[in-house]
C-alpha cells in the first residue's frame, strides 16, 4: 500500500513540476519580451498560455483522484494539499506573464528608453521576481524551509519597486501626455510582476505549511481560507478526515 502511495505522490510531483517548469520558461520569455521588444517571444508566451491550463486541470484532478481513493493523512495530506494550492499558483503566475506578453504586442510602440526603465528598475523588479520563482521552486524540491522563507524579504524589495514606481510614472505623463495611455498600461505591468512576487510568496508559504504544519500570516483568516477551500472541494469526505 506504501509503496502505490509513494508511486501516486511521484506522479503528483511530477506534474507539478512539468507546470513549474513551462511557467519558468513563461517568465523569462515575458521578460525577455518585455525589455527587448521581442514580438515573436511575446507571441509565443500567449500560445504556450494554454498548455499552462491544460496543466492545471491535469495536476488538480490528479490531486483530487489522490484524495478521494487514498484517504490520505499527515505529512502526505500536506503535500497533495500543498501541490494543489501550488498549482493554482503558477497557472496565475502564468496568466500574469501572458498579460505581460499581450502589452507588448497591443500597446508597445518600441523599446522602453533605456534611462526610463532605469529609472522604475524594471528589469531589477523582475530579475527579482524570476529569481523569488527559482528560490521558491528549490526550496519545495529540496523541501527547505529556511530557503522558503528567503523567498518573503525578496517580496519587501519587489514592494518598494512597485510603490516607487506610481510617481515616476505620473512625472513622465505629465511630460509626455500623448504617451499616457502607454504609460498606464506600463503600470499595469508592472502590477503584474509584483502579482508574481506575492504569487511566489504564497508558494513559499504553502512549502513551509507542508513541511513545518505551519501557517505564515494572518493564520486564523490563512486557517479558515484553507478549511472552506477543502470544504468546498471535497464536501463530506473532507469532514471525515477531521
Amino acid at each position: 500500500m506504501e509503496k502505490h502511495i509513494d508511486r501516486e505522490l511521484k506522479l503528483l510531483t511530477d506534474s507539478l513540476e512539468q507546470m513549474w517548469n513551462l511557467v519558468g520558461r513563461q517568465i523569462s520569455k515575458s521578460k525577455q519580451a518585455l525589455m527587448n521588444y521581442d514580438k515573436a517571444l511575446a507571441r509565443e508566451v500567449v500560445a504556450r498560455e494554454k498548455m499552462c491550463n491544460a496543466l492545471e486541470l491535469t495536476t488538480d484532478s490528479r490531486c483530487e483522484n489522490f484524495i478521494a481513493l487514498n484517504n490520505p493523512v499527515a505529512i502526505d495530506l500536506r503535500l497533495v494539499l500543498a501541490v494543489l494550492k501550488i498549482n493554482n499558483n503558477l497557472e496565475r503566475i502564468g496568466d500574469f506573464a501572458e498579460s505581460i506578453a499581450f502589452f507588448v504586442l497591443k500597446h508597445m510602440n518600441g523599446m522602453i528608453d533605456e534611462a526610463f526603465a532605469k529609472q522604475l528598475r524594471l528589469e531589477e523588479m523582475f530579475d527579482n521576481a524570476e529569481k523569488m520563482f527559482k528560490i521558491a521552486k528549490e526550496a519545495f524540491d529540496n523541501e527547505d524551509t529556511a530557503m522558503a522563507e528567503q523567498v518573503f524579504g525578496i517580496d519587501n524589495l519587489i514592494d518598494e519597486i512597485n510603490h516607487g514606481a506610481i510617481p515616476i510614472l505620473a512625472q513622465q505623463i505629465r511630460k509626455e501626455a500623448e504617451k499616457t495611455e502607454e504609460y498606464l498600461y506600463l503600470h499595469h505591468v508592472i502590477r503584474k510582476i509584483e502579482r508574481i512576487g506575492d504569487r511566489c510568496n504564497n508558494i513559499a508559504e504553502e512549502t513551509v505549511f507542508f513541511l513545518d504544519a505551519k501557517v505564515l500570516k494572518h493564520p486564523s483568516k490563512k486557517f479558515f481560507r484553507r478549511f472552506n477551500f477543502l470544504q468546498r472541494r471535497f464536501g463530506k469526505f473532507f469532514l471525515s478526515l477531521l
